[in-house]
């Protein structure tokens, strides 16, 4: 279930200059680390708080993460409570384990462009490595490649406010997945943020995008067999597409847990 959390904000796409709090609906279809088959998600963004849904059987996973507030909320629709994360002291541990100075990352546009919604969007290559020491450990060092194709259009309704949230969040040290998840797999938690930031600097909105990760060990060898274990357990794939992008004012009332929900406080 926190992969699937993880992957509501990994796969719910960038979404015209003018400031206005933005709704994404999206179908996505993956395969690997907990997920396999289709589903779908919506995302809200509110100045820097975004609520992610994802349907999952007949639960509807949610996560909100305030970034003024350093607060990450998850919960579902089927228990009135929901666990609650100190993000400012979770990024900084998370920071011990992941050196995105030797991180690697490019966007590049592939030349090619396609009609998808009615809107014309352009084609680009996305490649980001990252490595990340298990444990803190310099022997048992994963490295997380993310490779694919993005399909973004400009100057759609909400850029601003998306590219807004995602930088702000990136320059926070902020993830997108549940921290438990995060915690042995912070290569990966990283990764999806840097893919974020990209997706933000090419000022648009990833109507559809097509995805691999992969994890490889890169320390240690023999006496790194944990390495071995998460490389083999680590690939996974996932297609999103983006059903509407919509622009209209949200309710405060959204982006927090609703009221009588018992707050658990997680570390």
């Amino acid at each position: 279930m926190t992969r699937v959390l993880g992957l509501a904000a990994l796969v719910l796409s960038l979404a015209a200059p003018a400031a206005a709090d933005l709704t994404l609906k999206q179908t996505m279809n993956g395969k690997g680390m907990g997920v396999n088959g289709a589903s779908s998600g919506t995302a809200y963004i509110k100045g820097n708080k975004m609520r992610s849904e994802m349907q999952v059987g007949d639960r509807t996973q949610i996560a909100i993460f305030d970034l003024d507030a350093q607060k990450m909320y998850s919960f579902d629709s089927k228990k009135k409570e929901a666990d609650v994360w100190d993000m400012a002291a979770f990024s900084a541990e998370l920071a011990k384990t992941v050196d995105t100075s030797a991180m690697k990352a490019s966007l590049k546009p592939n030349g090619q462009t396609k009609q998808i919604n009615g809107q014309t969007a352009t084609g680009y290559d996305l490649e980001i490595s990252m490595p990340s020491a298990i444990g803190g450990n310099p022997d048992m060092v994963m490295t997380v490649t993310m490779t694919g194709t993005t399909w973004i259009v400009k100057n759609a309704p909400g850029t601003a406010d998306y590219i807004n949230f995602y930088k702000a969040a990136a320059e926070k040290g902020w993830i997108f997945s549940d921290p438990r998840a995060a915690k042995s797999s912070p290569g990966q938690a990283r990764a999806t943020v840097e893919m974020y930031k990209q997706f933000a600097d090419a000022g648009g909105i990833a109507y559809e995008t097509d995805m691999q990760m992969k994890v490889s060990s890169t320390g240690g060898g023999a006496a790194n067999p944990l390495g071995g274990l998460l490389a083999r357990m680590g690939n996974m794939s996932m297609a999103t597409t983006i059903q509407s992008v919509e622009t209209g004012a949200l309710g405060d009332d959204l982006f927090a847990p609703p009221a009588g929900y018992k707050l658990n406080q997680k570390k």
